[in-house]
């Protein structure tokens, strides 16, 4: 077992790939920042044109789906409760609840996703957070997510 972060830290691409199971193409972060412990942290994700999900959605008027906003809310608080438990080793995150889901603005190539997420609720190996999704301080989307981390 690793130190558990506690506050203004900076987990970078490496450290997600330890503490993460998820790979290329269904990694939605590149970094995460302001880590406050548990209680909040925002991951960085910045959307390339030769991402594979532009190839379908869609190929004239490429929007980064909505879904994988949402994906990308999970996995920055997925890095904040590993590295709050000081885990060395990747666990599976397992999806439990997504409530009041809502897109507000298209993002698309070019565009720096930030993933603001706040912890509502942790239960022994469950947590809750709110996110939003901003581009340039715009939110963009906005859901609660639940999850629950369990060994591999």
């Amino acid at each position: 077992m690793n130190k558990p972060v506690t506050s203004l830290d900076t987990a970078d691409i490496k450290t997600v790939l330890k503490l993460l199971p998820h790979r290329y193409p269904f990694l939605m972060i590149d970094k995460v920042v302001d880590i406050r412990g548990q209680e909040s942290g925002v991951g960085i994700k910045n959307v390339t044109a030769n991402e594979p999900q532009f190839q379908g959605h869609f190929p004239d008027n490429p929007i980064f789906p909505g879904v994988l906003m949402i994906e990308g809310m999970a996995q920055t608080g997925g890095v904040l409760c590993m590295l709050a438990m000081g885990s060395s080793k990747p666990q599976q995150v397992f999806f439990m609840t997504i409530d009041k889901a809502k897109f507000r603005h298209p993002v698309v190539p070019g565009d720096t996703v930030e993933y603001h997420m706040k912890l509502r609720a942790h239960r022994r190996n469950m947590w809750w957070y709110q996110g939003e999704a901003k581009v340039c301080g715009q939110v963009v989307a906005e859901a609660e997510v639940g999850a629950m981390i369990a060994d591999q």
